[in-house]
């Protein structure tokens, strides 16, 4: 089984939409970094030296390489990040190999077994 990584960078407030969409779409599970901060075209804005921008997640799913474009579209819509500059981007990135994933292998297999 081959797998893909999606990394996504989500505004704190959709993250658990995002979470949700990938899973009824095939993820089995997520690692979510809070927190993060980023820069687009422009530089964000500051406040006395304080930064306002929203906050960020960084969403890691591990997922099956069939699934994979899907669950990208998905939370693509989701996040809204084709509405707004500076709401978010997702990529997928090869994954050459992976270990840890018995459990979520065995489960895939079944339910992809007619379309593998």
């Amino acid at each position: 089984m081959h797998f893909k990584l999606i990394i996504a960078f989500v505004e704190e407030s959709k993250t658990d939409s995002v979470l949700e969409t990938a899973r009824k779409h095939g993820a089995k599970g997520a690692t979510v970094i809070n927190h993060a901060r980023g820069e687009g075209t422009k530089q964000s804005k500051t406040f006395f030296g304080l930064a306002l921008e929203t906050p960020r997640d960084v969403v890691l799913m591990l997922v099956e390489e069939h699934l994979s474009r899907l669950i990208l579209e998905e939370i693509a819509k989701t996040a809204e990040f084709d509405k707004l500059p500076g709401s978010g981007i997702a990529f997928k990135i090869d994954v050459e190999d992976a270990i840890g994933l018995t459990t979520q292998v065995k489960i895939l297999t079944e339910e992809l077994e007619d379309k593998l």
